[in-house]
């Protein structure tokens, strides 16, 4: 069960990698951008870790409002339950 999460989450942390990447690309070659929806989704989801990385390694979206915020908040609703998860479990 364990590798079946963490294979899970490795593989959806690499595609939220991949989609930041993918929308900073078009973001600096004038061309359809990836909806902020779409990458809040992907970081609710479990993609948190690797939206976090991706706006840090490849300095995207670290300004934008309410995105930042958002992003912020998922992350740490995510760590919040992961601790509560280790302690209560």
């Amino acid at each position: 069960m364990f590798a079946k999460i963490a294979l899970y989450l490795l593989a959806v942390n690499i595609w939220t990698v991949g989609q930041f990447w993918h929308d900073k690309s078009r973001a600096m070659n004038g061309g359809w951008r990836v909806p902020e929806g779409h990458l809040l989704g992907l970081a609710l989801i479990g993609g948190s870790p690797g939206a976090l990385l991706a706006r840090k390694v490849f300095h995207h979206k670290t300004r934008k409002e309410p995105f930042s915020t958002w992003l912020q908040v998922i992350a740490v609703l995510q760590a919040g339950g992961l601790i509560g998860w280790f302690l209560l479990g």
